[in-house]
């Protein structure tokens, strides 16, 4: 039996309908991908995933729902995002300027700017973001559920 308690979170948005949105896409296998802006790892103190780290797919009731695992991660600027990615996240962009215009959006909004602690912060082309990809390795049932944290810039 694993246990999953040791795994870290795996947070996509805030909880909430888009959290739920993007936990089913993983879930159904739309989504392999997402992006978090460097910014925020940093003004959380939160080391840059690696490939082959495992987490816990956390839903909106701060449930663990699957093991994920990192298999690529890319560290560049925001306006480099290719069409590969957009489209791998699952959330049914059929363009880069789709996919930027979404995730502009959610980074502008007040609990990211709270969360890289600045109130007017505003990405640009030269931005720095994370592109992960990874892959769902087991699903956690209702017995295994864990309970873990609430906030993060994936989106």
């Amino acid at each position: 039996m694993s246990t999953y308690e040791n795994l870290p979170p795996f947070l996509l948005g805030f909880p909430g309908p888009l959290r739920d949105q993007l936990v089913a896409a993983v879930l159904g296998g739309a989504k392999t991908t997402t992006t978090g802006l460097l910014d925020e790892y940093e003004a959380e103190g939160e080391p840059l995933p690696r490939p082959g780290d495992r987490a816990l797919l956390v839903d909106s009731a701060g449930l663990g729902v699957a093991v994920v695992e990192v298999t690529g991660v890319r560290v560049l600027r925001l306006a480099d995002v290719d069409l590969r990615h957009a489209l791998d996240e699952g959330e049914g962009y059929t363009s880069v300027a789709e996919w930027r215009a979404v995730h502009e959006e959610f980074w502008h909004s007040e609990p990211v700017r709270a969360a890289v602690g600045d109130p007017e912060y505003h990405v640009t082309d030269d931005t720095v973001v994370v592109a992960e990809r990874f892959r769902v390795v087991e699903r956690v049932g209702p017995a295994h559920g864990s309970t873990a944290g609430t906030a993060d810039g994936r989106g």
